[in-house]
């Protein structure tokens, strides 16, 4: 059994409500359905759902996040998990996280520090650029575009789209950032460092955060194996169990 690792996640949360309903006609007064409910289930989401991945996989977790309530509220079919509508609530309210928190944290004693930025507030680029220098295992997950804040990140996790949009800068900044970049491709698996990593064809049920399950595993893998092609294999494992099941599922060992 591997030992039990030190992680700080940092990064805006969420919870994720799953309202499951049943529909068998439409509103009188409107072309829409009329929803029956069966169950509620919740669950934190975004960072919150790394941190709960990475639990899951046995590590002692600390957890750094907003004070301010977010929900992302689906409202579901139950039997065909289709979803209707989804209605979000509070991400303006977010705020800046206090420099005092940062400046408290005793870096040292975690094996690894995972910053998953949502891009709500919670964290800006000066912020990430002085977390990430004071940790040498730091992992990235953001929704903004890269710049140089981020090049002292030892991983950055992001998807195609989100390569996408800082592929401009990363081009002018590739011997730099070769060795950082893991990219998540959905059904086609990942890619890093000119290799693809390709995942197992399965029923999908729910991709809702498959990206942070991907995060967890990576970082729980590497930290035990110290090798990062390895890690991407057992993230890829993990992002494929949890897709196969309903809601913002988490993951369950053994894989």
């Amino acid at each position: 059994m591997s030992k039990i690792k030190n992680i700080l996640v940092i990064g805006d949360s969420c919870i994720d409500e799953y309202v499951y309903c049943s529909s068998d006609r439409f509103c009188p007064d409107a072309p829409v359905p009329v929803l029956n409910t069966i169950e509620k289930v919740k669950s934190l989401g975004m960072a919150g759902n790394v941190s709960d991945n990475l639990k899951s996989l046995n590590e002692d977790v600390s957890f750094l996040t907003n004070k301010q309530t977010v929900t992302k509220t689906r409202y579901v079919d139950k039997r065909t998990n289709h979803m209707f509508i989804r209605i979000d609530e509070g991400e303006d309210l977010i705020n800046l996280i206090e420099k005092d928190k940062l400046e408290s944290i005793e870096w040292s004693k975690y094996d690894a520090v995972v910053i998953s930025d949502y891009d709500k507030g919670f964290l800006d680029e000066s912020t990430i650029q002085y977390i990430s220098k004071q940790h040498d295992v730091t992992f990235l997950d953001t929704k903004k575009p890269l710049n140089d804040w981020a090049s002292d990140i030892k991983f950055i996790k992001i998807n195609n789209i989100e390569l996408d949009q800082s592929i401009g800068y990363l081009h002018d900044k590739e011997s730099l950032y070769q060795d950082k970049i893991i990219t998540t491709l959905g059904s086609r698996g990942a890619y890093y460092r000119g290799e693809d990593y390709a995942v197992e064809e399965v029923d999908v049920r729910d991709t809702s955060g498959a990206g942070d399950t991907f995060l967890a595993g990576l970082v729980s893998s590497y930290l035990t194996c110290k090798d990062i092609k390895v890690a991407i294999e057992f993230a890829n494992e993990c992002a494929t169990q949890v897709v196969q099941k309903k809601g913002t599922a988490k993951i369950k060992l053994p894989l």
